[in-house]
């Protein structure tokens, strides 16, 4: 038999009407402060928790569940004689239900609230409570979500009872609501940033998928909490159908590279590596410019602009087929034109905001790897200039260009730059001779349409260094002036040699830009 339901809540959403229904039903109702006076207020007879206890609600309400009248009553084993002679000899009163959620923490962090108040909203007796009752769901209903309330009552009113089922899987929500909580709790907290032996992560669902990479794999898309910085998880999308998981990691990492420049810039993704990058003074031309720099790879894939999308990308784009379309505002006529292709999602960013440093993981089976995400910033004068001849102010700019784009093309990493604008890009090849061939090839073209000047005058960025000077011979006749790569290679020397015999400039930034 049901007889008696605490209740306890932050989310007081359906509170009402749960006590109204558990009342019909015969149960009693036990609950604390504002939830109390919530259901009062709504004509829900309500026994107090200090009645419950004995005992009165303290230190401006730091105290009240926490009392061994309320977890002896929850945590008895209905079968169990020594518990039920306990239960007996300390006059406890059973409680069948608890239904608890929690301070709002992240609201409250999230409004910008005092550290005090942040303090005051980590909530000790509902988790107490909520993981109690967890603990105990053969014998105790615990429910934490307020959509859980009607399958609750319909089991009520049809059978008297809950079924083992449902209560297993409302123990399982359960343990992710506190688990989620007192993660959000320790990452804010974590102001030392450093990596300590243990390590928890808190997500909350954004959307259950089609399915992931392939349609025969499950995929849900999960939010943390407390990220300052522009991301996808935050994005209102404007128009088209839900983002698959495949849209989630380009549409990802477009934003990563176009959050690197501050001028107008565009970035095409295709298959989350760059296929064309632009700046410019305006926002159109970088577009038409980073399209163009391969638009066979572009078709299909996503756009990332770092300025409000204008009415003249809008009607380039309604000629082709894109999937995302990421940018921080886009102007009226612009959405008016994407109304027509309404399966081209629009994503609006907002201002962009890139923090100084982020926390990023790789799940691999049995374990996570985490790492400061690479926010690196090259600038000319951390350069070394290790060949006879120096970069020009032009070809200086596009390296440093090259470089902040080799930084998002997964290794092995070869990206071709001339004017601010990729004219080729190699990514994910086993060798990197073969990267460079890639990017060369994409460049200039095949067969009849090949077109060996396009290279004439290009810089060259290699996420890594070059182990033997091949790539450095090889791409001297292609017109490639000036190389900037890591350095660190025991053939460095030999690498040099060749760049200063074929005229080329090389500088080393002395830092690696691998993306695996």
């Amino acid at each position: 038999m049901i007889k008696r339901a605490l209740i306890s809540v932050s989310n007081k959403e359906g509170i009402e009407e749960l006590g109204r229904q558990l009342q019909e039903l015969g149960v009693e109702i036990v609950s604390t402060g504002g939830t109390a006076k919530r259901l009062e207020d709504s004509g829900v007879p309500v026994r107090g928790i200090q009645n419950f206890t004995g005992f009165p609600e303290m230190m401006d309400g730091r105290v009240k569940t926490l009392h061994p009248m309320v977890h002896g009553a929850i945590l008895a084993l209905r079968d169990n004689d020594e518990h039920l002679a306990a239960v007996k000899e300390h006059n406890i009163e059973l409680i069948d239900i608890v239904v608890a959620n929690l301070y709002p923490f992240e609201e409250t962090v999230n409004k910008g609230a005092a550290y005090e108040d942040i303090i005051e909203n980590i909530d000790i007796g509902g988790p107490s409570m909520v993981r109690s009752a967890a603990k105990n769901y053969k014998h105790v209903i615990v429910v934490v979500d307020p959509l859980d309330y009607p399958q609750v009552l319909t089991e009520l009113k049809e059978t008297g009872d809950v079924s083992i089922e449902t209560r297993y899987y409302l123990m399982q929500k359960a343990f992710a609501h506190t688990a989620y909580y007192d993660s959000m709790i320790a990452g804010h907290m974590n102001r030392t940033k450093v990596f300590g032996n243990e390590l928890t992560f808190g997500y909350t669902k954004v959307a259950e998928m089609r399915y992931g990479e392939n349609p025969h794999q499950a995929a849900a898309f999960y939010k943390e909490p407390f990220v300052e910085e522009t991301n996808i998880a935050d994005a209102e999308v404007l128009q088209g159908k839900q983002l698959s998981y495949n849209n989630i990691m380009d549409a990802d990492a477009a934003l990563r590279c176009v959050k690197e420049f501050t001028e107008p810039t565009a970035v095409v993704v295709k298959h989350a590596n760059p296929c064309g990058v632009a700046t410019d003074g305006d926002i159109s031309k970088a577009f038409k410019r980073a399209f163009a720099a391969d638009s066979m790879s572009a078709f299909g894939g996503i756009v990332a602009l770092n300025r409000s999308c204008t009415k003249e990308i809008a009607e380039y784009l309604s000629t082709v087929f894109i999937e995302i379309v990421l940018a921080p505002e886009f102007e009226e006529e612009a959405l008016e034109l994407f109304s027509k292709k309404k399966k081209v999602r629009l994503l609006r960013l907002g201002e962009i905001k890139v923090a100084d440093a982020l926390w990023e993981t790789k799940k691999v089976v049995g374990g996570v790897l985490v790492q400061e995400t690479n926010k690196h910033q090259l600038q000319e004068k951390d350069l070394q200039v290790a060949t006879d001849i120096k970069p020009t102010d032009q070809q200086m700019k596009d390296l440093l260009f090259a470089w902040k784009v080799c930084k998002h093309v997964k290794s092995n990493a070869i990206v071709l730059v001339k004017d601010n604008v990729t004219i080729g890009i190699g990514a994910g090849q086993m060798s990197r001779i073969d990267a460079t061939r890639m990017a060369i090839m994409k460049a200039q073209g095949v067969g009849e349409d090949k077109d060996a000047s396009k290279t004439e005058g290009a810089v060259l960025a290699s996420d890594a260094f070059f182990p033997f000077p091949d790539t450095v011979e090889s791409v001297a006749p292609e017109g490639i002036k000036a190389i900037i790569q890591p350095g660190g290679s025991i053939k460095d020397q030999e690498v040099f040699d060749a760049a200063n015999s074929k005229g080329m400039a090389m500088v080393l930034t002395g830092h690696r830009a691998f993306l695996h």
